[in-house]
């Protein structure tokens, strides 16, 4: 009994892993079938959803042939007229914008070919006053430019030479020191000249912390610099000397009359030292209250009666 018991139960245990292949079938056929189902509807969905479009399109190929008709067209001779790369929503889009522009130019005046003919004569004769109007720019621009470029070309070396002449001059009038020129600013179109003067004993600083004298001497040698740039037939001095001491005024008439080779000078002075170096003389009197005379000496002859 016991071995007929083993048998029935091994029987039983592959009975039983059949059942559960055909269980394990069953369920893959199944899922098969819901797959199929499932591949089946779509398609349906996708078939109805083509007929739909169909439909549509059939009914806008009516309207299409309608229209085409109506507007005397052939469907054959617009097919062959389309280009290859035509493309319905482009063309639509197209179409919209056309039609928008159409709708806002509103109702046909007929005035305006007329119109469009006196606004093209107006406009080609501001495109040619626009061109004439550009090209006299340009030369503007182009004359600006090299006139900028020779401004600063000629102001640096106008410059460099009054710098030159004032750093030789300044020691000669102050009897030592040094003084310069420097530019307040990058560009030499819009720059401020600042002067920087040391008289002997003091620190380098600008003129305008210098003393009357010292300003007055700074100025000399300035102006004596920019004489020997470039001479005048004149130079008039209106009581330069004023402000100086007499070692100051023998230097300054030394100065002047070295200038007097080139340049002519008049000045006014009450100085006696500085009236010692000039040729002639121009004196003011008033014998009579009220009444101012001229008097007048040349110092050579002055000194050739003197010697007699």
């Amino acid at each position: 009994m016991l071995e007929k018991r083993l048998v029935v139960e091994e029987e039983l245990a592959v009975a039983r892993r059949k059942l559960e292949e055909v269980d394990h079938e069953m369920r893959r056929l199944e899922k098969l079938r819901s797959d199929a189902d499932e591949a089946a509807q779509s398609i349906r969905n996708q078939l109805e959803s083509l007929r739909m479009e169909w439909q549509g399109l059939k009914v806008n190929l009516e309207n299409v042939q309608n229209q085409l008709s109506e507007a005397s067209f052939d469907i054959t001779a617009v097919l062959e007229a389309m280009p290859e790369e035509a493309n319905e929503l482009e063309w639509e889009k197209t179409l919209e914008k056309i039609t928008n522009r159409i709708t806002r130019l509103g109702a046909i005046n007929l005035a305006a070919i007329d119109e469009y003919k006196q606004q093209a004569e107006r406009k080609t004769y501001l495109d040619a006053q626009n061109e004439d109007l550009s090209t006299a720019l340009e030369t503007l621009e182009n004359a600006i430019r090299k006139i900028d470029r020779e401004t600063r070309t000629r102001f640096k070396e106008t410059f460099d030479k009054v710098n030159n002449g004032l750093q030789e001059l300044f020691p000669r009038v102050f009897g030592g020191g040094h003084a310069y020129l420097e530019l307040t600013g990058d560009d030499l179109l819009d720059t401020g000249v600042a002067i920087m003067a040391r008289p002997p004993g003091k620190r380098n600083s600008t003129i305008h912390l210098l003393s009357g004298g010292e300003k007055a001497l700074t100025a000399i040698a300035l102006v004596f610099s920019i004489f020997q740039l470039n001479p005048a037939p004149f130079c008039m001095l209106d009581e330069v000397d004023a402000p100086l001491d007499d070692a100051n005024v023998s230097r300054y008439s030394k100065l002047v009359e070295e200038m007097s080779a080139k340049v002519q000078f008049i000045f006014i002075t009450h100085n006696k030292i500085a009236m010692e170096m000039a040729k002639q003389l121009m004196g003011v009197t008033m014998h009579e209250a009220g009444v101012s005379r001229l008097v007048s000496v040349d110092v050579e002859e002055a000194v050739e009666l003197a010697v007699m």
